[in-house]
């Protein structure tokens, strides 16, 4: 017998977006139809895909298996897609991107549009676990990260290394130096992004490896929201040297006797790359100086 496209069209919505209401809205169509699909391909096979979790859904073992397929299925199909639209000598279709900051993307993603105007594109921000989540989960095409995850599922480009720095306003009694020592880190009250991102990851692996001991930490969501905590006198933050700006409340410090580099690098699940839009983005960024770390 052969697969019904519809049912397994409702299957990968759903198990995408980890719920029955926002499938039923990414695909234009009806909750009810859409439960039914799900119900009869489920029933089609005397199998279960998905298990009730609060207001949502999670994937069973056997669904988390068929959204390998699904996956592959849906971007085989937005490949096929835009290859046709090329034929006719445009560049079209959509471009999904989630990154730890804006700094470094939206530059590149400028020069994107003005190389494929055709190409419709979204742009999120999330620290280095939303990113992965993301794309895992089919929500973004492509994520940029601080880090090298070792996946076979990914496709990874090393892009632009970056060191950190520690900042402190500019009334702070370190504001007319350039350096500190790790050690003076000791016991300050520190400003750090929340658990999760690879910034916080990486400095607290270098405390621990210097025996450093901060004192109390100051959780914060955003890169943003560390800066205007550093401006109003609530600790010392650490942030990548590139994100410093034009903040004149706020004076950076590097490390003298300790290196905190991190490399950004942009990522995709292996089987977008082939999706026009995606490897056309890679070629950009290969194209790039920033592309040979």
């Amino acid at each position: 017998m052969s697969m019904n496209h519809a049912q397994l069209r409702a299957f990968h919505a759903v198990a995408s977006q980890g719920s029955y209401t926002k499938a039923a809205e990414s695909l234009h169509v009806t909750q009810p139809t859409l439960s039914d699909h799900v119900k009869s391909l489920e029933e089609r096979y005397g199998i279960k895909l998905f298990k009730r979790h609060g207001r949502g859904v999670v994937l069973t073992g056997l669904g988390r298996a068929l959204l390998e397929i699904t996956r592959r299925q849906s971007y085989l199909e937005a490949e096929a897609e835009q290859l046709l639209s090329r034929a006719q000598g445009l560049i079209s279709g959509q471009l999904s991107v989630i990154a730890d900051s804006p700094f470094l993307v939206v530059p590149l993603l400028g020069e994107f549009y003005r190389r494929y105007p055709g190409i419709e594109m979204a742009v999120k921000f999330g620290n280095s676990e939303k990113v992965l989540q993301d794309l895992y989960e089919l929500r973004a095409d492509i994520g940029v990260m601080p880090e090298y995850i070792d996946d076979h599922r990914l496709h990874a480009l090393p892009y632009r290394k970056d060191s950190f720095v520690m900042l402190v306003p500019k009334g702070h009694e370190w504001a007319r130096r350039s350096t500190i020592y790790f050690s003076e880190l000791e016991g300050q009250r520190m400003i750090l992004r929340e658990q999760g991102s690879s910034t916080r990851a990486i400095f607290e692996q270098a405390m621990r490896r210097h025996e450093i001991r901060p004192g109390e930490v100051l959780e914060i969501g955003s890169r943003e929201g560390v800066r205007e905590a550093v401006a109003a006198g609530l600790g010392i933050g650490v942030i990548a040297a590139s994100e410093i700006g034009n903040d004149n409340r706020l004076h950076p410090l590097g490390i003298r006797d300790a290196v905190l580099n991190v490399t950004e690098y942009f990522v995709c699940l292996k089987e977008a790359y082939p999706m026009p839009a995606v490897r056309a983005f890679f070629e950009l960024l290969e194209a790039q100086d920033g592309g040979q770390v």
